[in-house]
């Protein structure tokens, strides 16, 4: 896919690698953008990359594909409702805290 602009570039990442949530949520101002409409942000964003991990790189339309909401009333409720669609379209990696805690038991 031919990208706006390059994903790890310095439009796409501000100089330091972003991943999933985080390049989502650079595109939103807290203060000024709620209530934001999904179809907004997907109008306004969809062609521009996510890096998922290392080697993915999806469309913010894509993501987008998997969010059942049509509008957000704050960042909290966007944040929510874009980690579970991320989670459930399988890009997002995270095995909990689990993984990387010893029991002390």
């Amino acid at each position: 896919m031919d990208w706006p602009h390059d994903p790890d570039g310095e439009e796409g990442s501000e100089g330091k690698r972003k991943y999933g949530h985080a390049v989502l949520a650079k595109k939103i101002d807290e203060e000024e953008d709620f209530p934001l409409s999904a179809a907004e942000y997907v109008e306004q964003y969809g062609d521009h990359p996510v890096r998922i991990d290392y080697e993915t790189v999806v469309s913010v339309e894509e993501i987008f594909e998997h969010v059942d909401q049509e509008e957000f009333a704050d960042f909290i409720e966007f944040h929510q409702e874009l980690g579970r669609a991320m989670r459930g379209a399988g890009y997002w990696f995270y095995e909990g805290s689990d993984q990387f805690v010893r029991s002390r038991a």
